[in-house]
């Protein structure tokens, strides 16, 4: 490998790293947080989610912009506005204002998170593409777990702002380093004839074989985000009782996807993306059985099982996505984490309501009935890839 590739893996790598770290900072101090405002487990999830809900609502839009302009100044302008938000956090006094800066570092992080998905897309060949998609999932894993760590362990629970500061000044830093060190694509739109048109969202959206492939992400970000948006509270009531610094040491599992991402991708290289979501989904199943009964050793086996479920659905979707493009990337791309991220805002919303009405117990119910998205996703795969053998 060049230096110029690893230059690249390290930019993109920290990218991605510095946005989730900031996606989900809060979520091992949600009963911290739940105290200090005084609101409920319903609303205070909202800190989580907005974000969420944020990124949802601008991938579309910067979709349409990678696929049109050079990234390098779409990521320093998502960089410096997350960075921006970050800060807003870090002095709010009152949990609205907190909540409206979380949302406003939701609708630039697909600055840095989709735009880069379609920058790797189109400059790299296809053979690599799995892999490297792995590779961009595990920088998500990297990137969950720190700012979990850093939200819960870094800081003691009452210094929670400082984390806010620590995060925005890596995804500064994140931000400038990519936009110096990127190489100018030599594929992107700018070097395109004016008279080529690109895919829209409309014939992406009706293509039948998308549509299974962003339901699956949706389902899946929903099963993952809703359990560990809610274990806080799980753990932190009868019979665990344990401290936030506890807690959080339970996202250390996370470290699963880091293993699984470029696993998935090379499983789905070679029995298929069919045989890949339904083992994804296997998993699933069984951590959510796993993670009912009130044990330490259930719960720890429940969250491996977990991580390992979602990342290899993840990774697995996203690398079947991308392979059955040939130009639009950016746009199905944004697409795809559209889906992807309302599932993840439906699920913690919902879920924070059958949590209120009926507790861990109603959390993992909830999340079986989503389990039915990615497995039919991956049915359908397996059955389309059977019927392709046989041509």
């Amino acid at each position: 490998m060049t230096v110029d590739e690893w230059k690249l893996r390290f930019a993109v790598f920290c990218l991605v790293a510095a946005s989730f770290t900031n996606i989900y900072i809060t979520q091992p101090i949600l009963p911290v947080l739940q105290n200090e405002f005084s609101v409920d487990a319903v609303v205070v999830s909202f800190s989580v989610s907005a974000v969420i809900l944020g990124i949802a609502l601008a991938n579309l839009p910067f979709g349409f912009l990678s696929d049109r302009f050079a990234v390098q100044p779409i990521v320093l302008a998502g960089g410096l506005a997350v960075a921006l938000g970050g800060a807003a956090c870090a002095v709010a006094d009152n949990f609205w204002t907190l909540i409206a800066a979380r949302f406003l570092q939701g609708l630039f992080i697909p600055a840095m998170t989709t735009c880069v998905a379609a920058y790797l897309a189109k400059t790299l060949p296809k053979e690599r593409l799995n892999v490297a998609m792995g590779a961009y999932v595990s920088a998500t894993v990297v990137g969950g777990l720190g700012g979990r760590l850093i939200g819960g362990w870094l800081y003691a629970p009452p210094h929670w702002r400082r984390a806010m500061l620590t995060a925005a000044l890596f995804v500064l830093f994140a931000a400038l380093t990519a936009w110096k060190t990127l190489p100018r694509d030599k594929n992107g739109p700018e070097e395109k004839p004016a008279s080529k048109k690109t895919t829209s969202y409309l014939n992406f959206l009706k293509r039948a074989d998308l549509w299974l492939i962003f339901s699956c992400g949706a389902g899946g970000l929903a099963i993952f985000s809703s359990i560990f948006n809610f274990l806080p509270f799980r753990l932190s009531a009868p019979p665990f009782g344990f401290s936030t610094a506890t807690i959080t040491a339970f996202y250390f599992v996370y470290v699963m996807g880091v293993f699984t991402g470029p696993v998935a991708g090379r499983m789905s290289n070679r029995f298929g993306y069919g045989t890949a979501l339904l083992g994804g989904s296997f998993l699933l199943a069984l951590s959510l059985v796993s993670l009912l009964p009130a044990s330490t050793a259930a719960i720890i086996t429940g969250l491996l099982l977990l991580c390992a479920g979602f990342f290899t659905v993840h990774a697995a979707a996203v690398g079947a996505l991308n392979r059955k493009l040939v130009e639009g990337q950016g746009r199905a791309n944004a697409l795809y984490v559209l889906f992807y991220y309302a599932g993840g805002w439906l699920g913690i919303t919902g879920c924070g309501f059958a949590y209120e009405h009926g507790g861990w117990s109603a959390v993992v119910f909830a999340c079986m009935f989503f389990l039915f998205l990615p497995l039919g996703a991956g049915v359908v795969e397996k059955c389309g890839e059977r019927r392709g053998l046989k041509h």
